[in-house]
């Protein structure tokens, strides 16, 4: 298999079909999956109903659950297991800016920067990149039961913090796909986005798949 399909990152925001693309991809390359666990979070229901008080457990407790995970990664790249998950490493540090204060930026800083050196690298990292009034209504209709009380400025402003982070984003190859709605919604768009994932060639590409 290419070099560039052994380890696939997709990510974006909540409501963006990051998880069933994994699943779809992962079935299709024959790889390892690897899902973000968010369900197991204890403090995320309590994060949506005070921010400012649950923000930094509810940010840790993903932090550590990710590097958990991570380090599997790391041993399935030592036999040659190829793997697709449905989120990067890096990206906790969208949510930690957006929602910590100073002080607790200050903390998570000196874990993060303590347990990084365990992360292996992504070969190929896809991001769905889909407009935040679709997130917004998407989250509301089907999204689990805490997350329907979400408001609008909040997916608005961490889109634009995605945004941000992978405009800069350097580290590894990247696929950035512009959407109008899920990709699962379509089997034509995960397709596409499967042939062009095949392809790629060269370090960061943009497919528009807009309608």
């Amino acid at each position: 298999m290419e070099r560039h399909l052994r380890y696939i990152a997709i990510e974006g925001l909540f409501g963006s079909g990051k998880t069933d693309l994994a699943k779809f991809m992962g079935g299709k390359l024959r790889a390892k999956l690897v899902l973000e666990d968010i369900d197991n979070n204890p403090f995320l229901p309590s994060f949506y109903e005070d921010r400012e008080k649950f923000a930094l457990p509810t940010q840790l407790f993903f932090l550590l659950t990710r590097h958990s995970q991570q380090r599997s990664i790391a041993q399935m790249e030592l036999f040659n297991q190829n793997v697709v998950s449905d989120y990067l490493f890096n990206k906790d540090r969208i949510f930690a800016y957006h929602n910590l204060n100073e002080s607790e930026i200050a903390l998570y800083e000196r874990i993060y920067e303590f347990i990084k050196k365990d992360i292996p690298t992504p070969t190929l990292v896809i991001y769905l990149q889909l407009p935040p009034e679709y997130i917004f209504s998407r989250v509301r209709n089907h999204g689990r039961e805490f997350e329907k009380e979400i408001d609008y400025q909040y997916i608005l402003s961490l889109s634009e913090a995605y945004n941000r982070f992978f405009f800069h984003y350097i580290e590894t190859p990247l696929l950035i796909v512009h959407l109008s709605q899920n990709p699962n919604e379509k089997e034509s768009l995960r397709e596409t986005i499967l042939d062009e994932v095949i392809r790629f060639k060269g370090y960061r590409r943009i497919l528009s798949l807009q309608e």
